[in-house]
Parts: structure tokens; sequence; C-alpha cells
């Protein structure tokens, strides 16, 4: 089934322009047989049709997150580092350890590919016991020797590291052995094998913020013209004035703007893009990094198992279950997804049901003739995990990311898996932990400006502040988004 707008829909295409047209009044003299030279008056409905519903998307950020002000440029914290060590490995089968069975091994980075790895920053030390893990074989052993970042072990009982093969693997630390009456090292050991006292490591992250600017501006003239139409606007206010529909509009739009800015914020790199020397032109960073970008880079991506709508069934959701529990392993989540990726929820729901398929309890599962047929579910439980479901306008709206994802195919954003709670992380600004939403926005504020969403008239109508026969009301916001814990979401593509 297709379906298709004859009409073309032709009140759904126009946009806000930047000037004033025609087409923004009512035409009574479109033809020679219509408009005030004819003999009887049209029937004029004052009334302007809202025909799109509520416009607006904002409402995301306040659902799952807080705001708190910050007087600073840029904000910086830390996330915790792993608590075990557990690194990516090569094995190497020659010239290692002391004995015909023992191995050589190079580490080559963290488990977490979202940590920065600093050659011969590893934890392991000699008399660590290890496990060794390839495509091929397991294998326990005991640690004899270190050299930066290629150790040498040697295996537990009879087999060797020959078994291992040369290639690729991870090694695991799950605990130690020394001997009887032994120190941790002797004073002719060489300095890598030196048994040191391990430091936690952490992970420090920062995100600046932007100031996003509009203003709607009308003359003297116009603000005291009558019009013919009623119009409103979707903060309530109500009249014949045209302005108020427009301010009111620009208002919104930026309202929608500051979230939309969080979630779609992209970091640029000082000196290297051309948006960082048209906006500063001194080398500094532009932009900000938003929610989809910070889960890009430092969170988890699925794609679904048909590619086209991602968590359709309860394989990938099992996917997704053992990809949290290498993470956090929190247990609450929201999911924020598009139409399309709703109703394949729904109907992977609804087919565990025995009777599913002839929709006799679809839903509500003591449905009866009278009464409504509830189709969809607002979330479920899988393994220790809840997921709770809800839709984002934003994701479906024509005007925003649906037009989008109507083109990005394979890059199209079906939703996103917000963690609920609160995160614990060191502020380096306060000085100490706090507890806070894992999103969060920082808005710039002072006793002297507060910078969360201002507004402010300037011009000569109203209460006057300058010569100009115009009213000029401004809107400004200055803010960035703080996505904390980012490997605890997930990004539905």
């Amino acid at each position: 089934m297709a379906i298709s707008n004859p009409g073309g829909l032709l009140n759904s295409v126009p946009g806000p322009i930047q000037q004033a047209t025609a087409s923004n009044y009512l035409d009574l003299a479109a033809t020679a047989n219509e408009g005030w030279a004819q003999q009887y008056l049209p029937d004029l409905m004052e009334k302007e049709a809202e025909v799109f519903g509520p416009r607006t998307i904002s409402g995301f950020l306040s659902q799952v997150g807080a705001e708190e002000a910050m007087t600073a440029d840029q904000v910086v914290w830390s996330e915790q580092g792993r608590l075990h060590l557990s690194y990516t490995c090569t094995v190497t089968t020659v010239n290692g350890g002391s004995s015909t069975n023992g191995g050589l091994i190079t580490i080559n980075d963290h488990i977490d590919t979202n940590a920065t790895y600093a050659a011969g920053s590893h934890g392991v030390r000699v008399n660590d016991t290890v496990i060794i893990a390839t495509a091929v074989s397991v294998l326990k052993a005991l640690v004899v020797h270190v050299a930066t970042d290629a150790i040498s072990v040697e295996p537990y009982g009879a087999a060797d590291c020959t078994a291992l093969t040369a290639t690729t693997g991870t090694i695991l630390v799950y605990g130690s052995e020394f001997a009887k009456g032994t120190t941790y090292n002797t004073a002719a050991a060489a300095a890598t094998e030196r048994r040191q006292a391990l430091e936690p490591d952490f992970k420090s992250y920062s995100n600046k913020p932007i100031i996003l600017k509009d203003y709607y501006e009308v003359s003297g003239s116009d603000a005291a013209r009558i019009g013919w139409v009623e119009v409103s606007t979707e903060s309530g206010e109500n009249g014949y004035l045209w302005y108020l529909k427009a301010e009111g509009e620009t208002r919104s739009r930026f309202t929608d703007y500051i979230e939309m800015a969080m979630l779609e914020g992209e970091l640029g790199v000082g000196g290297t893009d051309d948006t960082s020397d048209f906006l500063t032109s001194n080398n500094q960073p532009s932009g900000t990094q938003g929610l989809f970008a910070a889960v890009e880079s430092r969170g988890n991506i699925t794609t679904g198992v048909t590619g086209v709508n991602a968590a359709t069934d309860l394989a990938e959701f099992d996917a997704i279950l053992a990809e949290f529990d290498k993470q956090g392993a929190i247990e609450e989540y929201m999911m924020f997804v598009n139409r399309a990726t709703s109703l394949a929820i729904d109907d992977m729901l609804a087919s565990m049901n025995s009777y599913g398929a002839g929709g006799t309890s679809y839903g509500v599962f003591d449905n009866d003739e009278d009464m409504a047929l509830n189709l969809g579910f607002s979330g479920f439980r899988r393994g220790s995990y809840d997921f709770y479901k809800s839709d984002m306008r934003y994701l479906n709206d024509k005007a925003t990311r649906g037009s989008i994802n109507d083109t990005a195919g394979a890059n199209a954003i079906r939703g996103v898996m917000v963690p609920a709670g609160m995160s614990s992380v060191y502020d380096q600004q306060v000085g100490s932990n706090m507890k806070r939403p894992f999103l969060h926005v920082r808005y710039r504020a002072s006793q002297t400006d507060d910078r969360r969403m201002k507004s402010w008239v300037t011009g000569s109508v109203g209460a006057a502040t300058s010569a100009l026969d115009a009213m000029q009301i401004h809107f400004l916001s200055e803010r960035c988004l703080i996505t904390q814990g980012a490997n605890n979401f997930m990004l539905m593509k």
C-alpha cells in the first residue's frame, strides 16, 4: 500500500521566510468574479485553523535530564575507569618464559576501546595470574617477566603457549601467587619487574557551551495594524495582531532550537575547520557535543537485525543486554524511538503471546468486544532490565529529523536508549564527587546575567529604549549538554 498526497499538501511546504509576501494576507480579489467588487461578501472564517497539532518538539531533555548553572567557558568532568585489568594482546609463542612451555605476550590496548592507552601503562605485574584467550584456546598462566608492553608467562599444567598460536586475544588478571618467604621484588630486579602499587585510572571529558540567538522585528506601524484573521500561538496568546503570531512562533522555534542543538550539536576542531575560523578567528574550537555525537563517539550503536528498524526482535534485545552487561549494568532504560521502531517493538511483544497472530488478546490480554483494543505497549522487562518506550516527536516530524531519516538510509537515527537514575562523577569545578542525571544541561549564569533563556525588547514600540520605529524582541541562550557515562547509552540506527 502506498500513501500519496494528490493535492501536494500546499500548506505544509513553505516554512518561515525572511520577507513579508502576499501569501501572508487574505486575497479577496483573486479572480474577476470574486473580491471586494462582488455583490455578496464572502463568509470569512476568522479563526486560523491549526492543522499540524502541537508543532514544537521540545520536552525530551526535560524528561530525562536536569539543568544547572555554570560560570566557566568549559565543563570538565571525570569518569571512573574499570576496576579490573583486562587488555587486548598479541600472543607470540617463541622465546617466551624460562621454559619451552612459556610464551611472550604483547599488550596492545585496553579492552575498553574508549580508553586511551599509553605504552607501558598497563597494570600487569610479575607474580600475577592471568587468563589468556584466543579464538582457538584459553590458557591460565603465571607472569614471570615484564618489560614495558611485553610480558613473559609460564602456563599452569602441561599445556604450553603454542596452543594459542601467534594471534590476537585477550588477557585478564584474576589474582596472584607468590612463593613462601618472598617479598614483592628484589633490589636486583629490573624497574619494570618491581611490583608497583596500582593507581586508579579515570578518563577526563569536556564540553563547551554555544551561544544561540534569534530575534523578531515588527515596525511600529504594523504593530498597530489590525488583521482579519484571529491567530493563536503555542504559548496561548491570541488576537487579531499578526505580529503576535510571528513573535510567538519565533519564540517557539527558538525554544526548539535550544533542544535540537543539544541533540545534534557537533564539536569542531580549532584551527582545522572553517566553522572555527568563521566564529572565533583565533583557532578556538567551535560547536558543542550533542547527545547523538557523544553516543556515537563514546557509547554503543545498534543497527538491528535487519538493518532497517533497530531492535525489532528478542535476539537483538538480547544482544543489547549483553552489551549493557559489559558496561554499567544499569537496569532501567528509557527508549525514545520513532514511529516505525515503536510499532516494530509492539509487534515483537505481541508475537510473544500465543494468541497474538489471531489478534484476540493483543496488548491488553482480557479484551472483549465492547472494549477498545490496546495494540501498543509502554514497556517490558527482559532479563533483569526494564525498558520503557516513548515516541520521540523530533524523530517523526517531517519538518525536523523525520525528513532527514527519510533520506539518510543506514545513517538514519531510529531512537536512543537513555539510562534512568543518577551517576556519580568527580566535578573538577566543584572539587568533589557529585550525583547527577546521566544527561543534564549546563547554562551560563551569574548574579549579573542569567543566560539560560534570555528575552528582552528594544526599540520605540511599548517601552521605548531607542529611536528605532520598530519593536525588536531578542532571544539568547548559552548552554551545553553533559552526557555522563555514554558507555551506558545505545543509539538505534
